[in-house]
């Protein structure tokens, strides 16, 4: 992936998951919080074929 949209695709992130917890409350906060790290993750599997978070470090 191209690092010139990590801080679009962050600062999108970070408006959706304010926005629920605006109107959703915690639970919605938390369900989208996980729910949008396991997407991360399969999207990374897909992308790679493994899973290497070590690269990030």
């Amino acid at each position: 992936m191209n690092n010139q949209w990590m801080p679009v695709i962050g600062m999108a992130v970070g408006i959706v998951l304010g926005l629920v917890a605006a109107f959703g409350g915690l639970f919605a906060f938390l369900l989208v919080l996980v729910l949008g790290a396991v997407g991360f993750l399969v999207g990374r599997i897909a992308e790679t074929g493994q899973l290497d978070l070590s690269r990030r470090r």
